[in-house]
């Protein structure tokens, strides 16, 4: 017994589902970072994210592409998840960082929700609506996966991994190799295209995680003898 490719689609969708999720909450232990004074961790990844994760619940809505559940489900979950991070960041964070984040964060609600109002109005076939928010989920999608190239910046020029952990890094990878799998399968080129460059995207930030492992731990134990001969000095 053999099963359809729609079968197949499907299953590759519902682990693409459990990778993605695992990819959203991954950065938890970046928060614990931020919570105890942001350490060099940037919130730009998060705010990234949530934008492509509406965008893409937006492009799932059966108004604009049909028999897309499997897109919505893990988007819309995505979305909820980075909420609650950029919430936790907002509570950690004062001043011109805090409203920064708040203009961003409105920006982005704002935008989603005029596209999606200009779409289905304007735009009256399903190719149609597709093409547009999936182009728009092109650009957005590659943004999310181009992200950390910034904290992998902050990797190259501080030689440590400590706020790349190796955890999103693989979860990134399996979620691209899901997806573009899923989208393959029954072409759809909009899903294609970010999900590909992001199997490229997280190959470069494990290949790093591999070359800078080492003098991370030589940092993080250099910073704690530094600690405890600031303690003992103290005591003295």
């Amino acid at each position: 017994m053999t099963m359809s490719s729609d079968t197949i689609r499907t299953v590759i969708g519902i682990i693409g589902n459990g990778a993605a999720l695992v990819l959203f909450l991954s950065p938890a232990d970046v928060h614990q970072h931020l919570e105890e004074g942001f350490g060099g961790a940037v919130p730009i990844p998060y705010v990234a994210t949530l934008l492509n994760c509406m965008i893409w619940v937006l492009y799932g809505l059966p108004l604009v592409h049909q028999h897309s559940m499997l897109v919505i489900t893990i988007n819309g979950t995505g979305t909820a998840i980075e909420l609650a991070y950029i919430t936790l960041f907002l509570l950690c964070s004062t001043g011109k960082t805090r409203r920064k984040v708040l203009l961003l964060l409105a920006a982005e609600v704002a935008f989603v929700a005029v596209v999606a109002v200009l779409v289905i109005t304007l735009a009256h076939t399903h190719h149609r609506r597709s093409m547009i928010v999936g182009l728009l989920g092109v650009i957005f999608g590659t943004g999310m996966y181009a992200a950390p190239l910034a904290v992998m910046k902050m990797v190259i020029q501080t030689k440590s991994v400590e706020y790349m952990p190796l955890s999103l890094s693989l979860a990134s990878l399996v979620n691209g190799i899901c997806w573009t799998t899923y989208a393959l399968l029954k072409f759809d080129v909009y899903i294609t295209i970010p999900n590909g460059l992001g199997v490229l995207f997280a190959l470069a930030q494990v290949v790093l995680y591999g070359i800078y492992y080492k003098s991370t731990k030589e940092i993080i134990e250099a910073r704690k003898r530094k600690a405890d001969q600031v303690a003992m000095t103290e005591v003295v």
